[in-house]
């Protein structure tokens, strides 16, 4: 997973793939010059200059730059974020400058001034990832019978263009779901369990150890939030 570091912007090189990777801690990513493509747990997204994407705890995902390269910075984020989108704030400068001197300052003003403006793509690969997204997903085979494609097709088109097979971005978004219940609601682990699809708590204990290192009943005592998210941030 991710590292942080003291320094928020980085530098995207031209034509570049950057393979997937898990980010633990909420960010955004303002792109500063240049663009790229981001296949993640929100869908994908064609970003360019002035475009900020909002990344939830535990997204993953993967980046095609385009030929002139791009400049981002990356701010932490405090604010509850479910689900990974693109979109724009109205004074852009400010929050840039805040980023310099304030943080906190910067991420609350860009959480206030941030609208989305731009919808994920919607070709064949990003309907397989919705369809993996679901509580009660597809299996690659439903969803390849279903679409009149072959399973081989469609494990091939996906992994084009989300960097991951249809399998395993269906265990993460899972456990990414059943741990978002279990640290924001009171439901039990049975319920949560059930609520996310797992067919009995101990899968579920299982994915979600996996997927973010600490297991439910560290999540649900507090003590994976006070050791996970003190330092980190995006960094390529």
């Amino acid at each position: 997973m991710s590292g942080f570091y003291s320094t928020p912007c980085s530098a995207m090189a031209p034509g570049v793939t950057i393979p997937r990777h898990v980010h633990v801690q909420a960010y955004a990513t303002i792109v500063l010059d240049g663009g790229y493509q981001e296949a993640g747990d929100g869908g994908r997204w064609d970003v360019r200059s002035g475009d900020v994407l909002l990344h939830a705890p535990f997204s993953a995902h993967w980046d095609l730059v385009t030929p002139r390269g791009a400049r981002v910075l990356n701010l932490p984020l405090l604010a509850p974020i479910q689900l990974s989108a693109c979109g724009q704030v109205g004074d852009l400068d400010l929050v840039i400058r805040l980023t310099m001197r304030d943080q906190v300052e910067a991420a609350a003003v860009l959480m206030q001034n941030w609208r989305q403006t731009q919808n994920a793509l919607n070709d064949a690969p990003d309907l397989m990832a919705h369809a993996m997204s679901d509580a009660d997903p597809f299996g690659v085979q439903s969803w390849a019978s279903a679409n009149g494609v072959s399973r081989v097709t469609a494990f091939r088109c996906f992994r084009s263009a989300y960097g991951v097979e249809p399998t395993r971005y269906r265990v993460e978004a899972r456990a990414r779901a059943a741990w978002q219940m279990i640290v924001s609601s009171k439901l039990s682990l049975a319920e949560v369990a059930a609520a996310a699809g797992y067919a009995d708590q101990a899968h579920m204990s299982r994915d979600v150890k996996a997927f973010t290192g600490r297991s439910p009943g560290v999540w649900r005592s507090g003590d994976g939030l006070k050791h996970s998210f003190k330092t980190e941030m995006h960094q390529y």
